[in-house]
């Protein structure tokens, strides 16, 4: 029977005539081996069908080669966000190639998450993390600047040098929203955003006021939701039951904007004869709706590529690379229209199945 020898990293370092450090520096992107050099080990280290473990390489360069996302959500709602599929997607086409393993832990509320970063550095789990969903009075910086724990904060920049901010202004997009609508012809300009308290949601319901005075425009009404479909449907219950409703409504993401536009259509409401919506995140379904949702576009894989690109940086001590992430850009769809010339019917809970039921017994009544 043959007996197969494992390759070891010193057949690499012999086979590419360098020595064993300089094999692991350069299987772990550090400083200290000439770009050639590392051009070679690597090749070297494919032709001859060599591959590092995962322990190995952590024990080397005494890491977990792991990175951590913590997300304080009910399970239940993050399943609805399309946010986070693509974010993580983009996170792992970069960690996967530098041998990085994504650990996720989703906690039910704020209370328990930060038990989970001290539990993280207390186990040597991970060697930074991603921070999402910031408030604007976050403390977690703070924490993980106590900790020791590398972190990279994903969203609108806070203005804290603590640590490296990843993301776009989102200003812009909300903005290219509310002047859409202006031009069709709409005054009455709703809003439903997120909580204020946190960055996203503060940083939006400021650029749709800004948008509004910059046109002219009275302030509209607000309603602060919680980014849910739930939330959003409730919203819009609440707008519509005004004693002057509004025209248009914006919304703060896409999953709010389609369970509003579902509970407008319910209430017998022309999408967009009657009113019209804008979301926010240009999630894979807006495109696919009746009618398609206009929205604002951000390319969030490309947020995961950089927030990764950037952590594994800092956790190697280099030099930030300059990225450049795409502006937030409105994408128009069948969803907004001109303002409407005749104030729209008045909203019934009385869905269309039920109004065709409640004629036929009328009907049946009179003969």
């Amino acid at each position: 029977m043959l007996s197969v020898t494992r390759l070891t990293i010193n057949d690499v370092a012999r086979a590419a005539g360098v020595s064993k450090g300089a094999v692991s520096f350069a299987l772990n992107s550090r400083p200290g081996v000439a770009p050639d050099t590392r051009e070679r080990i690597l090749k070297v280290a494919q032709e001859i069908g060599w591959t590092p473990s995962s322990r190995a390489r952590a024990l080397s360069v005494s890491r977990s080669l792991a990175v951590g996302l913590v997300i304080a959500r009910p399970p239940a709602t993050l399943g609805a966000d399309p946010f986070f599929p693509s974010f993580i997607a983009g996170l792992e086409s970069v960690l996967s190639e530098r041998g990085y393993a994504l650990l996720l832990q989703v906690v039910a509320d704020d209370d328990r998450e930060t038990p989970s970063y001290r539990r993280l550095v207390d186990e040597g789990r991970v060697d930074g993390v991603f921070l999402t969903d910031m408030f604007m009075d976050d403390p977690r910086p703070g924490l993980l600047a106590e900790l020791g724990l590398p972190a990279v904060i994903v969203g609108p920049a806070l203005g804290d040098d603590v640590w490296p901010t990843v993301g776009v202004d989102d200003a812009p997009g909300i903005s290219a929203a509310v002047e859409h609508l202006v031009a069709l012809g709409h005054s009455r300009i709703a809003y439903v955003g997120g909580p204020c308290g946190m960055v996203h949601g503060h940083s939006r319901q400021r650029a749709w006021l800004t948008a509004l005075d910059a046109a002219g425009l009275p302030s509209a009404p607000s309603i602060e939701a919680d980014f849910s479909a739930e939330s959003g449907a409730t919203a819009t219950r609440q707008l519509l039951e005004l004693a002057e409703p509004p025209t248009a409504i914006v919304y703060a993401n896409d999953l709010m904007a389609m369970a509003g536009m579902s509970l407008a259509q319910s209430r017998g409401l022309d999408i967009p004869g009657d009113l019209s919506i804008t979301g926010y995140d240009d999630s894979e379904i807006a495109a696919h709706l009746q009618p398609a949702l206009t929205t604002v576009c951000t390319d969030v894989l490309e947020w995961g590529r950089a927030a990764a690109t950037r952590l594994l940086e800092l956790i190697d001590t280099q030099p930030a690379t300059d990225i450049a992430l795409p502006t937030a850009k409105l994408v128009v769809r069948d969803s907004t229209g001109p303002v409407p010339t005749t104030r729209p019917p008045t909203p019934t809970t009385t869905t269309p199945r039920r109004r065709q039921r409640t004629t036929r017994l009328r009907q049946m009544e009179m003969k």
